[in-house]
């Protein structure tokens, strides 16, 4: 199957892909205002036997034959990793010293 792959300009790492090209018309209004302006990627040849590296390729082919678009979101790790800083200690403490 041909399809789209697109990334978001507002949310990092956030990928959608599309069963026709530029079909923004087949989301819902609320994803379209979250993912916000949208920057196309690539166009692939997509099929069971293809592996992708963090989608579960079937699930992405039912997604684009039942509803023509599928998306990608960041896994759990990055989103954690980007928004919580590892904190080693605390920076009064090193007023203190």
């Amino acid at each position: 199957m041909q399809c789209f792959v697109y990334a978001s300009l507002r949310k990092v790492d956030s990928y959608l892909w599309l069963a026709q090209r530029d079909a923004f018309d087949q989301l819902p209004e609320s994803m379209l205002l979250l993912l916000g302006e949208m920057r196309f990627v690539m166009e692939v040849q997509l099929d069971e036997q293809r592996r992708l590296p963090i989608e579960d390729t079937a699930q992405v082919l039912a997604h684009l034959h039942t509803q023509g678009w599928h998306l990608q979101l960041p896994p759990q790790e990055t989103l954690a990793t980007a928004n919580h800083p590892d904190y080693t200690h605390s920076p009064r403490s090193e007023r203190d010293d």
